[in-house]
């Protein structure tokens, strides 16, 4: 079981949000001095979310490549704004270890198809729930998917990885929402998930439904694991 910090990144900051709130921000440092705190740990990834990238679809190499050499050779996964095979691609030759994909994976089976044919291993497909339903755009749009709806898709599409995150509960240091990780589990996908993980317990007690990683990030910006 796995334990991955989040950075979030909103200009040039790290960032929390509260819920996924833009107006709600808990927290802000400089990014490549938050991702170098962190990467010092030597944690077996870190999850790098672009929340410009998220809403605006455009991705912002420079910043990722300056986080990936802050990072000093920790694995970065990335997500935010990635919605095309070619920008995909370059995040992937700008140092990231894995991207995150999901308003293009949610657009058809086809273009989800071809970026598994592309990536295999090194794609993970974002399940972003708010009250049971998947959304996409910076969390601020809703699609037709429920959560066993996105589930079935990726699995048809020879998905390997989910990332799953309960909206209601990210950046609210509130405890996971399990039952939304029970669900994910019985689909042959690794699943990482995301959204209230507060302390070790919550890491072990996703550990033991069959969670391959857990994603904490106000726990880190408030000291639990430091």
């Amino acid at each position: 079981m796995q334990l991955i910090p989040a950075i979030d990144l909103l200009g040039d900051d790290a960032t929390r949000l509260e819920q996924g709130d833009y107006e709600r921000a808990l927290f802000r440092r400089p990014a490549e001095e938050w991702v170098a705190e962190l990467a010092a740990a030597s944690p077996p990834y870190l999850h790098l979310v672009d929340l410009d990238g998220a809403r605006s679809g455009v991705l912002r190499l420079d910043l990722l490549r300056r986080c990936v050499a802050a990072a000093g050779g920790v694995p970065v996964q990335v997500s935010g704004g990635i919605r095309t095979l070619a920008s995909a691609a370059a995040v992937l030759e700008a140092g990231a270890s894995r991207v995150l994909i999901g308003t293009a994976a949610f657009a058809s089976p086809e273009v989800l198809g071809e970026f598994v044919r592309e990536f295999g291993d090194a794609l993970a497909v974002t399940i972003d729930v708010r009250d049971g339903i998947v959304r996409v755009g910076g969390w601020l749009d809703e699609t037709p998917f429920t959560v066993a709806d996105a589930a079935q898709h990726c699995v048809d599409a020879g998905v390997v990885r989910i990332l799953g995150t309960a909206i209601e509960k990210d950046g609210t240091m509130a405890g996971p929402n399990f039952g939304l990780y029970r669900l994910l589990v019985t689909y042959p996908l690794a699943v990482i998930a995301a959204g209230g993980v507060r302390h070790q317990a919550d890491v072990d007690a996703l550990g033991k439904l069959g969670c391959e990683a857990a994603v904490a990030g106000r726990a880190f910006a408030e000291g639990a694991w430091r």
